[in-house]
């Protein structure tokens, strides 16, 4: 199982993007605090509506939405910390929650502080949410493989191409 949190998101934008990243690295729901998206949302970019089919929530805490997960979660919160782990050097656990600042600020220090692991992304500057939520997904499936019922090859390539798209190599 795999959970994405957004702490307070702002972007209704990028929500949408993160939405179409939980549908293409097989993410199984959000969970989202604050009330921010929920005004912004008629600017949504999920262009393939996976938010009519995925799990996305609205909670009051992101430590209480741990706490009802099955006992083998881990909370790993992605944010420029001093003392986190590079994500290049992270072991993905099989079932997570991973939690994501605000595009405007961090994870409050409560959340941090109760995390079993803080990772993050080596860059030059801060990436957004959606970015920065797929390349950790991005990262989970290279190290981890795609799930079992997860097609590959140029079977997973024609499913998921543009429908305009007819390249070949």
């Amino acid at each position: 199982m795999v959970y994405l949190g957004l702490e307070n998101p702002k972007d209704a934008g990028n929500v949408g993007s993160v939405l179409r990243a939980l549908g293409c690295y097989q993410a199984d729901g959000i969970f989202y605090t604050g009330s921010r998206y929920d005004r912004a949302v008629k600017h949504s970019t999920d262009t393939r509506n996976v938010a009519e089919k995925a799990q996305m929530s609205h909670v009051g805490s992101l430590l209480l939405v741990k706490e009802q997960l099955p006992d083998d979660t881990r909370l790993i919160c992605v944010e420029l910390v001093v003392g986190a782990t590079p994500l290049p050097e992270f072991e993905h656990p099989e079932h997570v929650l991973y939690v994501f600042g605000p595009e405007d600020g961090s994870i409050p220090q409560d959340i941090v502080s109760a995390a079993d692991e803080v990772v993050y992304i080596p860059t030059v500057g801060c990436m957004n949410l959606a970015a920065t939520v797929n390349v950790v997904l991005y990262d989970r499936l290279a190290k981890l493989g795609p799930a079992k019922d997860v097609k590959s090859g140029d079977e997973l390539i024609k499913s998921s191409r543009d429908n305009r798209n007819r390249l070949r190599v």
